[in-house]
């Protein structure tokens, strides 16, 4: 019998019966003794609910990839897992790519973090598709993420996988897929991969056995010297000429991930003095045993350290990666003598600046508008006031790389020059080397920036302050309630669609009794959007996430929505003032008051079940 025909079946027994089928598909495929051991205690004990849990909802794709807890069972991350998730790429590999000559040339690259299992996972992947007649590129030792999509391209591979959880907790890791373009994976590749993992559950006999003879052929580090090259291209001769004079220091912390050596050879490329390193973090450790949740995101509760560092050397710039180095938090000694901790949407509006200083340096003559710089639908909107006064061409995207990405390779392909790509979630692309967020390359370029600024008798703070003059004051206010409850998130945005007597398309229409009205609404979830003629929205559309934006008339805009990671309900919101308005504290103070009121209103009835994080 067919596994198709398997499935039909499947979808006719009975709860208990399919129950029974995926106990016994488990312990007949897989032969990592620790999982398989684990579903055999469970049926002894004979405790249903969570093999059903474990076993009865599949692990699906969710940001470019997949991102569970390690443990058994098809909804996690474990060898069986992989194998299986490895089978459906390669087959959708085969029948997107069907000249078999492509798949011994151009090939597949795995690269891995230093969490636990992540070489394990990637060594097993590899083998898939070493026995299937693809060349291999597997790393020697874990790399920073950005080094991944960089090959893709150098090599013009097929495709390639990065295994990571990026800032999860220990407890996790993840599967993080991306196409021959060198981005994440989207729509229709994401489905497509889905399907064929599904068609193709059992794993052949030889995909389990590694050793170092059979791994041989495959470990291989391409191309990495080129991807500092190419950085130190990013940046004009003179700046980094300049670079050797550098008076500033400046503290690092790799979260207890894989960044340190890589932002070592970054800063040495660009002629950089060496950072100052936060001793209990910078070297590799899976069990992150300084910070259990290592997202320099979450400001000092997880930069505790850095901050102790920079303090006790006198030091002006503290640099964080996360533990895969695609993201960079920044943070910059103040005149009152404490470290001001920029948010994402401050270090976008820096570096959107800092693109345009190193373009022109390079290139007077620029084309300005042939250039784009672009955004999500979360971020800030200073690089759409930029765009206003200096003509470059803005774009806005759906949350995540994986869109922006795709965004940028299809402006380049139009013969477009992308210079900049932001989240606020601290995720910075500069130039389209790597069509992914880099937090290495990032934290050369936010090292030269300083060191150009400090020269200047400037500082971040300063400099931040002189573009909000000249392009209007943008502040925001991103935080998130954590709700595990995939139910209570359900009617939590249930309600909000219909908030007038439960009638379908009735949104909130003001908060604090009528004090800020609300223009318009988009729903991304539904596909409602009534600024539009049609109601019709013009973003892509996923009943799969939550996802709704609210444009206040005072010209505040809040975004809710679910993370595609976490068990996290996020919310981001900022008003953007005009050049001409100097009363910043004012702007910050409304738009304060009003975010208390949108967390106090729209979650009202059921904010006593969730965990708020202050922002």
């Amino acid at each position: 019998m067919t596994q198709e025909e398997n499935a039909s079946k499947n979808q006719t027994l009975s709860g208990d019966e399919k129950l029974d089928k995926k106990i016994n598909d488990w312990l007949e495929w897989d032969q990592n003794p620790k999982t398989k051991s684990e579903i055999n205690e469970l049926v002894v004990k004979k405790d249903w609910a969570t093999l059903k849990l474990r076993l009865c909802k599949r692990i699906c794709f969710g940001t470019a990839g997949l991102r569970a807890e390690m443990r058994a069972g098809f909804d996690s991350m474990n060898d069986l897992v992989v194998i299986q998730t490895a089978q459906g790429i390669c087959e959708y590999l085969k029948k997107s790519y069907p000249d078999k000559n492509s798949w011994s040339e151009r090939g597949i690259v795995f690269g891995y973090d230093a969490r636990h299992n992540s070489k394990r996972f990637a060594e097993l992947s590899a083998l898939v598709f070493y026995r299937n007649g693809f060349l291999v590129h597997l790393y020697n030792t874990f790399v920073a993420t950005p080094i991944v999509p960089f090959c893709i391209k150098e090599l013009k591979c097929l495709a390639g996988v990065q295994v990571t959880a990026s800032h999860n907790r220990k407890e996790d890791n993840g599967y993080k897929v991306y196409w021959s373009n060198g981005a994440q994976i989207i729509s229709p590749h994401d489905l497509g991969i889905q399907e064929h993992i599904e068609k193709n559950l059992k794993p052949q006999e030889n995909y389990w056995l590694i050793d170092e003879e059979t791994l041989k052929p495959m470990l291989r580090d391409p191309y990495e010297p080129a991807y500092f090259e190419a950085l130190k291209n990013q940046i004009p001769k003179s700046f980094i000429s300049d670079n050797g004079k550098c008076l500033i220091n400046f503290v690092y912390t790799a979260m207890h991930g894989v960044g340190k050596a890589f932002v070592e050879k970054a800063f040495k490329q660009v002629n950089m003095k060496p950072f100052i390193p936060v001793k209990d973090q910078v070297e590799p450790d899976p069990d992150f045993p300084t910070t259990p949740m290592p997202n320099p995101e979450e400001g000092k509760e997880s930069l505790d350290l850095a901050l102790k560092t920079a303090t006790e050397s006198k030091c002006e710039i503290i640099l964080a990666n996360d533990p895969d180095a695609d993201r960079l938090a920044v943070a910059e000694i103040g005149e009152n003598g404490k470290y001001k901790l920029f948010s994402g949407n401050e270090m976008g509006a820096l570096l959107g600046w800092w693109v345009l200083l190193i373009l022109r340096t390079a290139d007077p003559d620029a084309d300005i508008k042939n250039c784009v710089m672009i955004a999500s639908t979360v971020s800030s909107k200073i690089l759409k006031s930029m765009a206003a006064i200096e003509g470059f061409i803005f774009h806005e995207t759906l949350t995540g790389f994986k869109w922006m990405a795709n965004k940028a390779i299809e402006e380049e392909s139009a013969g477009k020059k992308v210079l900049f790509a932001f989240e606020e979630a601290i995720g910075f692309m500069i130039s389209t080397v790597v069509p992914d967020k880099d937090g290495v390359s990032a934290a050369a370029h936010v090292a030269t920036m300083a060191r150009y600024l400090y020269e200047n008798k400037l500082t971040l703070q300063k400099q931040l302050e002189k573009i909000y003059d000249k392009y209007g004051y943008h502040t925001s206010i991103c935080s998130y309630v954590s709700c595990s409850d995939q139910k209570l998130i359900q009617q939590i945005f249930n309600r909000l669609r219909t908030f007038d007597n439960g009638q379908v398309n009735t949104y909130p229409k003001s908060i604090l009794n009528g004090d800020f009205e609300i223009e318009h609404v988009r729903d991304l979830t539904t596909g409602y959007d009534n600024s539009k003629a049609d109601l019709k929205a013009t973003l892509p559309v996923s009943s799969n996430s939550q996802m709704i934006t609210f444009t206040f008339k005072n010209g505040v805009v809040v975004t809710l929505r679910t993370s595609g990671t976490e068990p996290k309900m996020k919310y981001y919101a900022e008003i953007c003032g005009k050049p001409e308005d100097k009363n910043w504290a004012q702007l910050s103070a409304t738009l304060e008051r009003m975010v208390e009121a949108i967390v106090n209103e729209f979650y009202e009835p059921e904010k006593h079940k969730l965990q708020r994080k202050s922002a």
